[in-house]
């Protein structure tokens, strides 16, 4: 398994890299550029018109690459697990994509309506639901390998709130150069090693083509950042990411790995509710990662603080689930 997964990684890199010098341009040449908001850090300004959709660019060698793997190679076959991790990620990719090209058109960032992108997820999450139950696997709910709980149906509900609620909260942590791509490289290999230990080939191969695919993006995407990944990359990687752990059955395990994504969430859960209660801000701008800019950080040191968050949550996580 570890050549297979070796190869997935390498040439999703590759093709990452090849992809990027292409697409970006032919953004630019669109004038899909990011708008960025009025109450945002002043600082953010000069990113007004860097192009978005850039996850178009790591979907694209995720898929390309896992496909080459299962019909030219002998490393992988299109499982069950393969093919529902690759229509959650491109379903969300989707989703994501028209919410970026309303905002691109329109010049504003009032992509989607909330209830229609939530819409949406729901329906892409209740599908994978019902492929999950045609898969045969199990409704019982792990608790870090302790002991388990069938939750029956309830489970179905739980598989919802989990695919959309990773999928809003790696999009709330996408806002900083190479954030989001850098705690996701953590994240999925985190996952990668984990499906490795459990002898799930296509599982493993998904997370680590996913991990290649970024590593290409982030070449394009640290600061200062050539192309954001906009809520085309982030919607895709939180459902999947949460698609992984539900399948690998460790869900509760992705709140200590995806750690960075919970606090990013919390944040912001905190602050609207503090400041509807009190009219007062806890945060000086929230998601935190822009409290901390506010504070006089360096963006690049925020990025690479929440980076070592995500490394040492991945380490813990290994140790819990290995």
């Amino acid at each position: 398994m570890l050549k297979s997964t070796l190869f997935v990684l390498i040439f999703s890199f590759f093709i990452a890299t090849i992809i990027g010098p292409f697409f970006i341009p032919f953004l630019h040449r669109l004038k899909f550029g990011q708008a960025i908001r009025e109450e945002g850090p002043q600082s953010h300004r000069k990113k007004s018109g860097t192009p978005t959709m850039g996850g178009i660019i790591f979907i694209t060698s995720i898929v390309v690459i896992l496909l080459v793997t299962v019909f030219f190679t002998k490393y992988a076959t299109m499982s069950n697990e393969l093919m529902m991790l690759l229509l959650t990620l491109v379903g969300f990719g989707a989703i994501g994509f028209v919410d970026d090209f309303i905002i691109v058109v329109r010049k504003n960032n009032e992509g989607l309506k909330p209830k229609q992108k939530l819409l949406a997820q729901l329906v892409l999450a209740a599908v994978f639901f019902y492929l999950f139950l045609k898969s045969g696997y199990s409704t019982e709910l792990s608790f870090f390998n302790l002991f388990n709980i069938n939750l029956y149906w309830v489970y179905g509900l739980f598989i919802l709130f989990w695919m959309v609620g990773f999928s809003n909260a790696v999009n709330l942590t996408d806002g900083l150069d190479g954030l989001c791509g850098g705690v996701s490289v953590i994240t999925f290999g985190t996952f990668g090693m984990i499906a490795i230990a459990q002898q799930q080939v296509g599982i493993a191969l998904f997370c680590f083509a996913v991990v290649g695919a970024l590593f290409g993006f982030l070449v394009f995407n640290l600061n200062p950042a050539k192309v954001f990944m906009g809520d085309t990359g982030s919607l895709a990687l939180g459902a999947a990411i949460a698609a992984v752990s539900i399948l690998l059955k460790q869900e509760l395990l992705l709140v200590i790995v995806g750690l960075v994504y919970v606090i990013e969430t919390l944040s912001v859960i905190i602050q609207v509710a503090y400041y509807k209660r009190t009219q007062k801000r806890i945060f000086k701008m929230a998601p935190i990662h822009h409290h901390f800019e506010l504070c006089g950080w360096s963006e690049w040191k925020v990025v690479t603080f929440l980076w070592a968050i995500a490394l040492i949550c991945g380490v813990i996580g290994l140790l819990i689930a290995i």
